[in-house]
């Protein structure tokens, strides 16, 4: 995760320079507010791998801006030149059946300077050192990378631009009539942190056997337009009685979910034959996903499936479920990867059909906020010597002969490398590290064009608000987390369509003073970035703007809890500006978005046979990989945990891994599929000496420091 960048000056005709500022907030007296002041972690591509299932017998309303031309990229036109104002013009009259994403070219020069928050830090701290593996951002992929590489052996240093780890999974504090208030900035619905699961999250919280307190809850709370309803979780029972209760024809609505299950149910039997946790990116996967060989002898069919676990959910499911209802619900279960049922992979699903229903199944509520996700991981990560710095704001990844070496930070130190650098920014921040004056292999130049024009989610609005809970009645609401759509006509993409509420404050005491609730509110990932680049933070048409843009999210709430605005103590908007402040995140986006159904570009061998959405993790700079939301297996937070153990994986040799398999199976019964046993054994030398790969090159730099030695 990345904070600025040095950029070219800016001139007088491409750039305008913001002043330094801070949020502000709307402060207002019970019962009279003050106008003049200023989602899915429980959703992870666990089932994805079945890839390494098939491939142990085969590896082979805004104002016209002034625009500037940017490349476009969607799955069939590789660049399309368009304007920014496209971007925009498809959030204005959105249709159910659109796919929106979003798309910038990164050559081209910054229009507007960022504005600077004081909040995030000056990114000035870190030291000079020299480590096995450097981590550039502690998002859940880094430190989960960070973590297991040292629980590898390695010595590992995570860097982090802002001054609080943990990326989008981290907590804030106001204080306010000498009260702490503590709201979330990302996800906040999590299923299987309570115990032993098949979430990657929990099990890498066991594998560095941590634990992180949780109160949990069953139930997911709608508002659309035919009113409220819940979807309760572990109960196959109960969600049957809600389709009965809800869906336009009940009858049919419950046998259209029981087909879809059973169509999906060999790919949805795969999350108990192997895990994330099981996958490399190179020859070693063959033995270290080899348990998985009964399930693929006694499930065959698993292998004229495999494709379908990439391609767009929709494909299926519009063969199979036709009442109105129960398409809409599918399509909310995916959204929180960025997508509806078009555009979300079928793995998405898969683990909602398999596990949602089990009656262990619950969500979850860390205690003290969603920062203890980050917190939890910090422990793992220093408990086996491993080291991050906050406040320190990576520069440029340092190359030299074609290989990742290091890094050069803001305040001018250099940290060497030995092993590799591994990107836990987007794809698009991860490009801007590497400068222009660098000399880079030949094969960078496409990389980074390719990486640099990849289509992205759009920007989210947040609102933060802190209430007066006197004499208030929510016996008509069970759970925290809830939804609200206005429109099922509309895209759920569109960020004045749907929007998350989340009042964890109902079963976590310790986030606010007695008598009083936090809430944070946020749209969907389909907010345009253009409308708020070129306007100035602290300036009353950008105030304006935060008011008009979120009003809706102020109208969700009121669903629930009619005089919020009476009961309010403050307030805060935070617009994609800051969004993208707060959580290095270019343009504010919500992730990369290559909708399924066909291979994204460097997607590396899996794309030539598979249609894989994601770009590698590997680069073409050596000892330089990529980690986090934008590699398989996607958004969500236990996913992009995911990533960075598989990352880990990569960097280790194949033994190494089966040794860590075996050790976590031991840490419960229910991971006990984790370890290939004697399967793996059998392959292992096979495939040893080809782990870690050539392209790390980590054996021909420890053969030159032995002969540097000698």
């Amino acid at each position: 995760i990345l904070g600025e960048k040095s950029v070219n000056p800016p001139t007088a005709t491409t750039r305008r320079r913001r002043p330094q500022f801070q949020f502000t907030f709307r402060l207002s007296c019970k019962r009279q507010r003050d106008r003049s002041g200023t989602m899915i972690g429980s959703r992870f591509g666990l089932a994805v791998a079945a890839i390494a299932l098939g491939s142990v017998h085969a590896f082979a309303p805004p104002s016209a801006f002034a625009t500037r031309t940017a490349a476009v990229r969607s799955n069939t036109q590789i660049a399309v030149e368009t304007n920014d104002n496209e971007n925009v013009a498809q959030t204005e009259n959105t249709s159910r059946d659109k796919v929106m994403t979003f798309a910038y070219d990164m050559s081209d020069d910054l229009k507007y300077e960022k504005p600077t928050y004081p909040g995030t830090g000056n990114g000035l701290s870190g030291d000079s050192g020299e480590y096995d593996v450097i981590v550039i951002g502690s998002g859940m992929g880094g430190l989960a990378c960070g973590a297991v590489s040292a629980k590898y052996g390695d010595k590992v240093l995570v860097l982090e631009s802002h001054i609080k780890c943990g990326g989008s999974a981290h907590t804030f504090s106001r204080m306010h009539n000498g009260g702490k208030y503590s709201f979330e900035v990302g996800p906040s619905i999590f299923e299987g942190l309570d115990r032993a699961s098949l979430n990657p999250l929990r099990m890498i919280f066991d594998l560095l056997d941590e634990q992180m307190p949780v109160k949990t809850y069953t139930g997911l709370g709608y508002w659309t337009p035919t009113g409220y309803w819940r979807f309760p979780i572990g109960s196959q029972t109960k969600f049957e009685d809600l389709l009965m209760a809800q869906a336009e024809d009940g009858p049919l609505a419950v046998k259209e979910w029981n087909m879809l299950r059973k169509r999906l149910k060999t790919l949805g039997g795969s999350t108990t034959a192997v895990s994330l946790l099981n996958l490399r990116q190179d020859v070693g996967f063959l033995a270290t996903t080899a348990g998985s060989l009964p399930f693929v002898l006694t499930h065959p069919d698993v292998f004229l499936d495999l494709p379908l676990t990439f391609d767009s959910l929709h494909k299926t499911v519009d063969t199979i479920v036709t009442v109105p209802f129960l398409r809409n619900f599918i399509d909310t279960m995916c959204i929180f990867c960025g997508f509806p049922a078009k555009g979300a992979m079928t793995a998405h699903m898969l683990y909602i059909l398999e596990r949602f229903f089990e009656e262990s199944a619950c969500y979850s509520v860390p205690i003290g906020g969603t920062c203890e996700l980050g917190n939890t991981l910090v422990r793992g990560l220093e408990k086996f010597g491993g080291k991050i710095q906050l406040n320190a704001h990576v520069n440029e990844i340092i190359v030299e002969d074609g290989r990742a070496v290091g890094v050069r930070l803001k305040n001018g130190k250099i940290v060497k490398a030995k092993k590799a650098v591994v990107s836990n920014a987007t794809p698009f921040d991860t490009i801007k590290m590497l400068g222009t004056e660098q000399e880079l292999p030949q094969e960078v130049t496409k990389w980074r064009e390719e990486l640099g024009k990849l289509p992205r989610h759009g920007a989210i609005v947040h609102l933060f608000i802190a209430i007066d809970a006197k004499d208030l009645d929510l016996s008509h609401i069970e759970d925290p987390a809830h939804l609200v759509v206005q429109d099922w006509g509309r895209s759920l993409q569109d960020s004045q369509n749907l929007c998350s509420f989340f009042i964890p404050s109902l079963l976590d005491d310790t986030l606010c003073p007695e008598g009083k609730h936090v809430i944070h509110v946020y749209s969907s990932g389909g907010e345009p970035y253009e409308p708020w680049e070129k306007l100035t933070p602290g300036s009353e048409e950008y105030e304006a703007y935060k008011e008009k843009r979120a009003e809706v999210l102020w109208e969700a709430v009121e669903r629930c809890i009619p005089d919020v605005r009476e009961r309010v103590e403050f307030s805060i908007i935070g617009s994609p500006l800051a969004h993208e402040a707060f959580l290095r995140r270019d343009r504010g986006t919500y992730g990369m978005a290559w909708a399924a159904g066909s291979s994204a570009p460097q997607a590396g061998l899996l794309g030539a046979g598979l249609p894989f959405p994601f770009p590698n993790l590997k680069t073409p700079i050596d000892g330089l990989l990529r980690c986090g939301d934008s590699c398989f297996p996607g958004i969500g937070t236990p996913s992009a945990a995911a990533s960075g153990v598989i990352c880990a994986n990569t960097m280790n040799p194949v033994g190494k891994h089966l040794e860590i398999l075996k050790e976590a199976s031991q840490r419960d019964p229910m991971y006990k599929f984790l370890d290939p046993g004697i399967l793996g054994n059998v392959y292992k030398p096979l495939v040893q000496g080809f782990t870690p790969s050539p392209e790390l090159n980590v054996k021909s730099v420890a053969n030159s420091e032995q002969e540097s030695s000698a």
